[in-house]
Formats: structure tokens, C-alpha cells, sequence
């Protein structure tokens, strides 16, 4: 009794601890994973998420030793990034983002790359589809995607663990990704095509705007799309580093029916290099190439030559689609153009949302599967470590 009457006591003083721990976060990587439902250790911290296995919270140096005094367990919450930051000035330097008013051209190569016509105006397909894009956020008054967003969340908020109707993009990644998807030219005919210019858009913001994320709000994210009806998620983000509250949650969200595509990374052209979520079977890992349909050296390489022949297993690649100069929406309200895995994921995202199998069984897998048969082998030829299956195209 004398103990528990210390610890609540010992409790109260944290409270008078400065607000500094909230501004460290970013910084320190001060986010753990408390391990324990107990209603004293989450009346003592602040919870930021609830999971099966615990809550995560923001701990000061403080609050972490007086956890560990008591025997508690903890886990450090992995960070994410939307570019692996040894990569930015190569993939997409903002320097060289190349910033347009009006897009160069309505139908970008990508997007006619896997319409497979040379000579597009427009594009179509994908109504009634659900992607989910957890990245930056997105520009909600873009003419070309403002009335493809059918839901927008910020995941990322220090303070705030979910703010319903905000999803702000400041930094301009998750926009352009969106674009690719699913930007339909915009009231007046004149903008950017995405490549299923009918699908609806639920916009999560689960980055800062400096492009770094944490995983416990992405995995949240990913259950939340899961659960508000997303058939299809977009991940153009990842680590070197497994996170399992991810992992967990793209494991939930593929017991739903949801399709996962994720960017593999620009780690390349190292065999084994690629980022997580993307290396883990139950999402589709996508590599980039150019418009010559060249693999980008920068491109994570997966590791299929060691893996059963075209059956996609942990690490491996699946598809690479269009990555390099990439052309679509951008955070203030005009175009750029950017290169990256990031870039070749929403392609995919975007195909997927096109061809979906809405009376199939189990229309992810089917989804899945169609866009195997859909593919046209890259060199090297076969399975291979850059491509998977290859590029999957119309």
C-alpha cells in the first residue's frame, strides 16, 4: 500500500515536468511503446494510440526512468520517412523540383505508360474505388483532386493524435502522389489526368512536413482506412527497419480485402535493399524506371533470386512502374515534377483502383493476381530482383 501511495505521488510530479518533452519528440525520438493496459500507467503518461499490446506515448527523460523504476516494458517506436534521407538529392532534390503552373502535358508519361497509348487526352476509371494515400497530407483546393478527397485526417499532429477534416500538405509529397492516382483534370477539363481519375481519395496525413512519420501513427492509419471502407492503401514511405505496429497493421488491413502497395525504396542497386513495409509479402513492393522503361540504379533491388520462382515471399520485388521525372499535383495548386519509388507506388495504387475486382471473393487477391497477368516482363529478364513480375500495364 505504502508503494502505491509513492508511485502516485511520483506520478503528480510529472505533471510539473515542462512541456519541452512535446517539442523533443521529433528531435529525440522520445515515443515509446508502453507495454501494459493498465488504467494507472495510462492515466500516467498521455496516450497517443491504443493497441492490443499497449499504448504509445511521448515520454520525457523523466517519465522513461520513472517507467523503468516500476518495471515496465518498453519499446521505442520506429520512424519512417517518405525518402530515405541518403537518397533526397538524388530522387528528388527540391532544389531541381521542377515547379509549372499548367502541367506540360494533361496525360503524363507514366499514365500513359500503363494506359499503354502513346496518344492519350484523357483517362478514366476507378468510380467507387477507395485509396487510401498515407503520406504528407494533400492540397484540399487542388482544382484536379479536390473532388476526388472523400476523407481527410491528420495522424501526425504532436498534440492531437487525430484531427478529422485536416490533412494540410506543406510539404507537397503526398499531393503528388494523390495526383498520379487519381487527379481528374479538374472542372474545367484543362489539368492533370491520374490514372483513375474516378476514384475517391481518402487523404491521410500521417508525416510532418519535413517528411518524417512515425510508425504507431501510420499503423493507426492503416486501421482506420481499414475500417472507413479503403479498398486499396498507398505507402510511399518506409525505413530499413521492420516496425511491428505497422507490419500488425497491414496484417489487419489484408484481412479486410484491402490491396497494400508500398514504394520498395531508393536504396538500389543493392540486392536486399528493400525499405519496410514494402519488403513484407503482404504488400506489393514497387520498384521505379525511366521512360525507356529503364531500372533506375537508385532503385531498391529485392531479393526474388533467392526466393521461389514468381511467388512473392518476404523481401521480394513485384512490380516497378513509372518513377523517374514524374509529372503531376502539386502543394500550391500547380505542378512538379519529381522522381522516386515514391512516385512508381501510385501507379500501381492507381492501376489497381482501375482494374478492381469488386465481385470477386476476395477482390484485393484478385486485384493482386490480375495485375501479375497484366505484366510485361523488364530486362533482366524473368523474376528478378528489380522488377518481380515486371511492369503492369493496360
Amino acid at each position: 500500500m505504502k508503494t502505491k501511495k509513492i508511485a502516485y505521488i511520483l506520478i503528480l510530479m510529472l505533471f510539473f515536468s515542462t512541456a519541452s518533452s512535446v517539442l523533443a519528440v521529433e528531435d529525440n525520438g522520445n515515443r515509446y511503446l508502453v507495454k501494459s493496459n493498465s488504467n494507472f500507467w495510462k492515466k500516467s503518461f498521455t496516450v497517443r494510440h491504443n493497441f492490443d499490446n499497449g499504448f504509445t506515448a511521448d515520454l520525457s527523460d523523466f517519465q522513461l526512468r520513472f517507467a523503468k523504476i516500476f518495471g515496465v516494458e518498453l519499446e521505442l517506436v520506429k520512424k519512417v520517412y517518405i525518402l530515405p534521407a541518403e537518397q533526397t538529392e538524388l530522387s528528388a532534390p527540391k532544389k531541381n523540383v521542377q515547379k509549372r503552373i499548367f502541367p506540360s502535358e494533361q496525360v503524363p508519361w507514366g499514365v500513359k505508360s500503363i494506359y499503354n497509348e502513346s496518344v492519350l487526352e484523357k483517362t478514366n476509371g476507378g468510380a467507387g474505388v477507395n485509396v487510401a494515400v498515407l503520406d504528407t497530407g494533400v492540397l484540399k483546393t487542388h482544382p484536379d483532386i479536390k473532388n476526388r478527397i472523400k476523407e481527410c485526417k491528420d495522424f501526425s499532429n504532436n498534440r492531437t493524435p487525430l484531427i478529422d477534416g485536416k490533412c494540410d500538405d506543406k510539404n507537397g509529397h503526398g499531393t503528388h502522389v494523390s495526383g498520379s492516382i487519381a487527379a481528374d483534370g479538374g472542372s474545367d477539363g484543362q489539368g492533370i489526368y491520374g490514372i483513375a481519375p474516378g476514384a475517391n481519395l481518402f487523404a491521410y496525413k500521417v508525416c510532418s512536413d519535413n517528411g518524417f512519420c512515425w510508425a504507431d501513427d501510420i499503423a493507426i492509419a492503416i486501421r482506420a482506412a481499414a475500417e472507413n471502407g479503403a479498398n486499396i492503401i498507398n505507402l510511399s514511405l518506409g525505413s530499413d527497419a521492420e516496425s511491428q505496429l505497422i507490419s500488425d497493421a497491414v496484417n489487419f488491413a489484408v484481412s479486410k480485402n484491402v490491396l497494400i502497395v508500398a514504394a520498395a525504396g531508393n536504396d538500389g542497386p543493392y540486392d536486399g535493399s528493400i525499405d519496410y513495409p514494402a519488403a513484407k509479402s503482404s504488400t506489393v513492393a514497387v520498384g521505379a524506371f525511366n521512360s525507356v522503361l529503364e531500372i533506375s540504379e537508385w532503385s531498391s533491388r529485392g531479393i526474388n533470386s533467392l526466393s521461389e520462382f514468381y511467388v512473392v515471399e518476404d523481401g521480394d520485388m513485384e512490380f516497378a512502374a513509372p518513377g523517374v521525372s514524374v509529372e503531376s499535383t502539386w502543394k500550391d495548386g500547380g505542378y512538379a515534377v519529381l522522381s522516386g519509388t515514391s512516385m512508381a507506388a501510385p501507379h500501381v495504387s492507381g492501376l489497381a483502383a482501375k482494374l478492381w475486382q469488386k465481385d470477386a471473393e476476395n477482390p484485393a487477391s484478385s486485384t493482386r493476381d490480375l495485375l501479375h497477368w497484366f505484366s510485361v516482363d523488364l530486362q533482366p529478364s524473368g523474376d528478378d530482383n528489380s522488377s518481380g513480375w515486371g511492369f503492369p500495364r493496360l
